[in-house]
């Protein structure tokens, strides 16, 4: 598998002891007083979309498949993420569902041959992709052909920091973009706004703190 030195250095990051803390810090901590965005809205936007046939892309530490509410008690879940930590520690997470779990690299061409989903969900992985938030967006283009027709992709993603964000936000904002666990430092909702309208046929944004949750339908051909 080829990998960009970004990308890897990106992923790098969530190594086993950082896993250990991710719910604590970005999920509790984080999230309500930094990014002003708490957790649960994220969570209600998952169990809002989320179907019996899902993929989980950018997988952290399984937080939200295991807090989720699912239509059936015993969906088809898949994990997608380049990191191994991340992989297993959600497939342990989440045992109960027997997940399947693939090693990819989202931002290349995906060729694994597996029945697509009803769902996919990309928490918080926009904001650790190296490029312009639009360059990142290809991720969607690499995960529409695992979308069955009339299937949902949804997600969020932090904006950068001149997104009216607080001074501790752009304190911490500015330190995860040069130690290259974020690179945000461009992404703006206007440019969230305009891939969205311009690729899908129906897009939807909600904008939480620095947060912006997003879900779309409908893949424009072209």
């Amino acid at each position: 598998m080829d990998v960009s030195k970004e990308v890897k250095d990106g992923q790098a990051v969530y190594t086993r002891s950082v896993l250990s803390i991710y719910d604590l810090w970005v999920l509790g901590v984080s999230n309500s007083y930094i990014w002003k965005c708490p957790t649960r809205h994220i969570l209600k936007h998952f169990n809002s979309h989320v179907s019996t046939n899902h993929l989980d892309v950018g997988v952290g530490t399984g937080y939200y498949l295991d807090k989720g509410t699912f239509p059936d008690r015993a969906p088809r879940i898949a994990l997608m993420d380049l990191n191994a930590n991340s992989l297993d520690e959600s497939s342990k997470r989440i045992s109960r569902y027997r997940p399947e779990a693939y090693q990819v690299n989202v931002m290349d061409r995906i060729t694994l041959d597996i029945a697509p989903f009803d769902s996919i969900s990309v928490n918080y992985l926009f904001h650790c992709l190296p490029g312009s938030l639009e360059t990142k967006l290809c991720v969607l283009d690499n995960l529409s052909p695992y979308l069955n027709n009339g299937g949902v992709i949804f997600g969020s993603t932090i904006l950068s920091s001149a997104e009216g964000a607080s001074a501790a936000a752009k304190k911490l904002m500015a330190i995860y973009n040069k130690k290259g666990i974020f690179s945000n430092a461009d992404d703006r909702y206007e440019a969230l706004e305009s891939y969205l309208s311009a690729h899908y046929e129906h897009y939807e944004l909600q904008r939480i703190g620095c947060v912006v949750l997003f879900s779309v339908r409908g893949r424009l051909a072209g």
